[in-house]
């Protein structure tokens, strides 16, 4: 091989182990005790349900509803669809899902959804009989 093809060789080899390991370096960033398995929509919902700011919201939505606040309601419903838009809504972690150490996020805001949607009926105010 002359000096130009071993050049062109190394370097062609070099962009193609390259971004290999950049989405290598994301799944290390992202989930570093991930085994290679790819991670279904189940196994995120149940990932996230243990984080500590989910853990959090889930008691407070449980104050709220123990309480029948609708102020409680209310705040309840930002913080989880703020905590779905910050948590889920990044490009690191698009790359970890094509990757496959993420899994899918959309049972979690399902779940999510329908919690936020059972908060608001049951906080509503009652409606006055009129006699």
């Amino acid at each position: 091989m002359g000096p130009i093809r071993r050049g062109l060789t190394l370097s062609l080899s070099a962009v193609v182990v390259w971004p290999q390991m950049a989405m290598a370096a994301v799944c290390d960033k992202e989930r570093p005790d991930w085994d290679g398995a790819a991670f279904t929509s189940l196994d995120e919902l149940i990932y996230l349900l243990q984080t500590p700011i989910i853990l959090l919201m889930i008691l407070t939505t449980a104050l709220a509803v123990r309480f029948r606040s609708e102020w409680g309601g209310l705040v309840v419903v930002v913080g989880w669809s703020a905590i779905c838009y910050i948590l889920l809504g990044d490009d690191i972690k698009q790359q970890a899902m094509i990757e496959g150490c993420v899994g899918s996020p959309a049972l979690f805001i399902a779940v999510v959804t329908i919690l936020c949607i059972g908060v608001v009926l049951y906080t509503a105010p009652l409606p006055r009989r009129s006699k």
